[in-house]
Formats: structure tokens, C-alpha cells, sequence
């Protein structure tokens, strides 16, 4: 089982969008704590992986020595990639 941790931004961005969307976006990595390599994909050409939450991202960092899962950043799919 992975622990997660969560960059302040991501946690930022959550606090900002609606309560169903913010619901959906948490559950969904909660849910990959058990096999996040299923859920997550490795990013062309990048160490980091991404989930795909409906219209939303959810850029991820995955060490399976100290079994962590860090969520970086979190936005829409139009933004998400300009920012990171």
C-alpha cells in the first residue's frame, strides 16, 4: 500500500473548485493506493506519471522504494501541461 502526499498547490487548487469535482479528483487517487502503476500513466520523454480524472490532471511522482505516491500539481487538461 502507497502513502500520499500532496504539494501544496495541489492541495490549493482542490480548495478551489467545486465540492463534487474536488470529491471525484480525491477519491480517484485515493483509490490507486493500492496499485497506482494500473491507474497512472508515465508521461512521454518525463519520470512523472499522470491520472486522468474526467476534464482534469493529476501529475504524480511514484517511488516504490519509500512506497509514496506525490501529487505535484492538479488542474484542467487545457492548463496542465503549460504549467508543468
Amino acid at each position: 500500500m502507497y502513502d500520499i502526499v500532496f504539494d501544496e498547490k495541489a492541495i490549493e487548487f482542490l480548495e478551489k473548485i467545486e465540492k463534487n469535482t474536488r470529491k471525484r479528483i480525491y477519491n480517484k487517487i485515493i483509490s490507486t493506493k493500492e496499485n497506482p502503476f494500473h491507474y497512472f500513466e508515465r508521461l512521454s520523454g518525463r519520470n512523472e506519471r499522470k491520472l486522468r480524472v474526467g476534464n482534469y490532471r493529476v501529475i504524480a511522482d511514484i517511488d516504490e522504494i519509500k512506497n509514496k505516491i506525490f501529487i505535484a500539481v492538479i488542474d484542467h487538461r487545457k492548463n496542465i501541461y503549460k504549467k508543468w
